[in-house]
């Protein structure tokens, strides 16, 4: 299939009860975003039918994120024009995109934790009584028939910081919805929920379909692309690359859409020779968390750790690296018993820890790449022989780095808040890779990223196993864990129920365990 810009004819499923005289609730017509240093948009185009799911595909950095924000009226376009219902439109502020009927549920959700659910839903638009008093009976009464209509079993007097991420996304929805909207864009809708919570959430995007409303449905997860989107376009580098119906196309030429490029193989995993044992953890246990943990990694060894959400597996590796030190048991490296009481220790010990949350835990939002990179170095690694920090020598290696990650930003000096989600978890790895780890844990390493990077940190882990580092790598992707992993060592509610080696690990032996 050529990756030339076409568009093809769609079938919308599901009635439309939305009298419409028009073929598309969006266009975006040659739209042009410019930042310094960085062509983000370059005359790119989007059409969304109204009563249909149109997924934006793309690497991370390829304009999906700056487009969506002109759309909701954060960005304002350099040129171009954007329709909505057939009628050019200005959106000036994102007040005036969710008046005029666009709403977007922004990958980190943007609620109040404090506050209950229809405050959090009403919010500058509560009903008031006669006195002018908010009217909280009527405010409940009106989140109950919202909620009745999206299929949401949610207390609307229940505070927004005892919700899971799953039901603060419903929360979200709901929000959106309430707007009367036309047009829903989605962000990495469900990065965070669990196969359960993703269900339900495809049985109310389905549901929206059927009320007429057109949603931009943002996501790398190829599966979801093919269960959920009638139609997606892509981008790359800014520019629009194409239109199709979903059902016309395979994954291959999807990926091929993508990165410009065939991906042949996605876990490029290699045959290494194992050295001696690096990591030894013998009966570890944190008290109510998990309990007598004990496994080995060898030099050049990739221990893939896989469970099912709650098992344990970042816990351990928490634990491991000082960040939540265990209650009892041993950490051994190279044969020799270590007391790792924070990261500080861990990092003299040659470890490294990519946490899986890079917003909470990796990035520092307000730094730039260059202090974000290089904020994990033990200065002491790179003292020049009077005895100074070698500033010059660790800004190269930084800037290699950068370099040989593919990162793309226009210097070293831009804010790390200012990159895709894809170049932000370049970056932390970069920032292990500064402090030459022996032995190296990725907790999540490709979540939220497109399936360009996902192949080029699968590379970097094999090479650096070539190199006889030893990796520990969580995933809850499991043809991840299983396309990289020489063996795969799998959890349930806290206690490891089996080691499989790579020969004997195939989905059901793993589900097994994990479910047990």
């Amino acid at each position: 299939m050529s990756s030339a810009a076409v568009e093809e004819a769609v079938p919308v499923n599901g009635a439309i009860p939305r009298e419409q005289s028009f073929e598309y609730v969006l266009e975006v017509v040659n739209v042009r975003k410019e930042f310094p240093g960085v062509l983000a948009l370059d005359d790119v185009m989007l059409k969304v039918r109204p009563g249909s799911v149109h997924a934006l595909m793309g690497e991370n950095g390829a304009g999906k994120s700056t487009l969506m924000k002109v759309i909701a009226g954060i960005y304002q376009p350099d040129r171009g024009e954007i329709k909505l219902r057939g009628e050019k439109i200005t959106l000036e502020t994102p007040l005036k995109a969710q008046e005029s009927g666009i709403a977007m549920i922004h990958q980190e959700l943007l609620l109040m934790n404090q506050m209950t659910v229809a405050e959090n839903i009403w919010i500058r638009r509560e009903p008031t009584n006669s006195f002018g008093f908010i009217d909280h009976s009527e405010m409940h009464k009106m989140t109950e028939e919202l909620f009745e209509r999206l299929n949401i079993q949610l207390d609307p007097e229940a505070e927004i910081s005892t919700l899971s991420v799953a039901n603060r996304q419903m929360v979200e929805i709901a929000k959106a919805v309430s707007f009367n909207s036309d047009v829903l864009i989605m962000d990495e809708p469900t990065s965070a929920i669990t196969e359960t919570e993703v269900a339900h959430l495809f049985e109310i995007i389905r549901s929206l379909r059927e009320q007429g409303i057109g949603i931009v449905y943002i996501t790398h997860k190829m599966n979801e692309l093919f269960e959920i989107a009638d139609e997606f376009s892509v981008f790359r580098d800014g520019k629009y690359i194409g239109t199709h119906a979903s059902s016309n196309v395979t994954r291959d030429d999807i990926i091929q859409m993508m990165v410009g490029r065939s991906v042949d193989q996605m876990f490029p995993k290699e045959e290494v020779e194992l050295g001696d044992v690096l990591l030894s953890v013998k009966n570890l246990t944190l008290d109510g968390v998990f309990h007598d943990v004990s496994f080995d990694v060898r030099a050049g060894e990739i221990l893939g750790f896989a469970g099912l959400v709650g098992s344990g597996r970042s816990n351990v590796a928490e634990a491991i690296f000082g960040v939540t030190p265990a209650d009892s048991g041993t950490v051994w490296i190279s044969g020799e018993e270590v007391n790792i009481k924070n990261p500080n220790d861990a990092i003299r010990q040659g470890m490294a820890f990519l946490t899986e949350d890079r917003k909470e835990t990796g990035c520092f939002l307000s730094l730039d790449i260059q202090e974000n990179i290089q904020s994990a170095v033990l200065h002491e690694n790179f003292v020049n022989n009077g005895g100074f920090v070698d500033q010059t020598k660790l800004n190269e290696e930084s800037e290699e780095l950068c370099r040989k990650l593919r990162v793309k930003t226009p210097n070293m000096e831009e804010s790390i808040e200012n990159l895709s989600g894809g170049n932000q978890q370049k970056v932390l790895i970069g920032r292990w890779l500064l402090t030459h780890p022996r032995i190296l844990i990725l907790d999540e390493p490709t979540r939220g990223i497109d399936v360009g990077a996902k192949s080029e940190i699968h590379t970097l882990v094999t090479q650096l196993a070539h190199k006889g580092v030893a990796v520990i790598m969580i995933s809850s992707e499991l043809p991840e864990v299983l396309g990289m992993s020489d063996r795969v060592l799998v959890m349930h509610e806290g206690h490891v129920t089996g080691i499989l080696d790579r020969s004997e690990a195939d989905q059901v032996s793993v589900m097994n365990l994990a479910a047990q």
